[in-house]
């Protein structure tokens, strides 16, 4: 049946146009934007994951951030503890140096009062944004004897926490400005001889048999105090090897949720030009048979004339 007032093929055509240019539109936007899904209502399963793996990339960026300036603040504190133990090796030699018979003490102690000077230097020059491990004041209100770097972000389903790697400030400090706590100005014991590494002066001291005795047993308390400043050289050593392995493996998994955001949300640019041009096509056919359709009155406008 033919009828003026309802056109059924135009309506039919003029159907499937919108179709299409609605969809030209979503293909538009995809190749524009570069994402097939770029808001909750193209796909609101995949858009909600992609949100919060996006936040959760940006959480491991920072947790990146972290672990370098953690790496930084222990490379400086390594840096200092090695240059410690050298001059440390140095007083030692000194006092070695000081227990052949004759020698003048009072050169030496002149020598050995530089040497500990210098370790108070480095200790407290071992500084990084604020931080100071191998100095410190036990007794300050804001002293934490443990010392945490971020290190990893964790989701369990809805539950999120904070991963991090502990340092123990009690096996790395030099000097404690709360009395004598630190490996180099506490009080350490030999035979008969208490002394501090900063404070020991063998200026007075002569050939006499008790005299020699304190001199080695100073030598021990010296070598005693290296030990454990290698012990704490070793720690910092561990902790900056495991700080790089946790960087590396931070950006690695970083780039594995850069992936999986990819795969739910970015467009395929192959496959959208593809179907741009298949749409394109659709589109001027659609124009074809509505134009087709809407001339439809134009025959029966044709049965009228004589």
């Amino acid at each position: 049946m033919s009828s003026l007032n309802t056109n059924s093929a135009a309506m039919t055509a003029l159907q499937s146009l919108r179709m299409t240019n609605a969809a030209m539109a979503h293909t538009q936007t995809a190749i524009a934007t570069g994402f097939r899904v770029a808001q909750a209502k193209d796909n609101a399963a995949y858009w909600s994951i992609a949100t919060t793996m996006r936040s959760d990339h940006k959480a491991m960026s920072t947790v990146k951030d972290a672990l370098g300036l953690g790496s930084a603040t222990v490379d400086v504190a390594y840096t200092a503890m090695e240059s410690a133990i050298k001059v440390t090796d140095e007083i030692k030699a000194k006092l070695v140096a000081a227990r052949e018979p004759g020698v003048d003490r009072n050169k030496i102690q002149a020598e050995v009062s530089e040497l500990q000077a210098t370790l108070t230097s480095i200790a407290s020059s071992a500084s990084f944004t604020g931080e100071n491990w191998l100095s410190v004041d036990s007794s300050d209100t804001g002293y934490n004897a443990t010392k945490s770097i971020v290190s990893s972000f964790i989701r369990d389903g809805a539950v999120v926490s904070i991963g991090t790697t502990d340092i123990t400030l009690t096996d790395l400090s030099l000097f404690d400005a709360n009395g004598q706590l630190g490996l180099l100005d506490k009080d350490r014991t030999s035979g008969t001889t208490t002394d501090t590494v900063v404070t020991l002066d063998i200026s007075a001291l002569t050939d006499s048999t008790a005299d020699v005795t304190e001199l080695e047993d100073l030598i021990q308390i010296v070598d005693d105090a290296i030990q454990d400043m290698a012990d704490g050289a070793t720690s910092l050593g561990a902790i900056s090897s495991r700080i790089d392995l946790q960087k590396d493996f931070v950006s690695d998994l970083m780039d594995a949720f850069q992936r999986g955001i990819g795969q739910l949300v970015d467009a395929d640019m192959n496959a959208e030009s593809v179907r741009l041009q298949a749409l394109q096509t659709q589109q001027q056919l659609g124009i074809q048979a509505l134009s087709i359709a809407n001339g439809s009155g134009q025959n029966i406008l044709a049965l009228f004339r004589g």
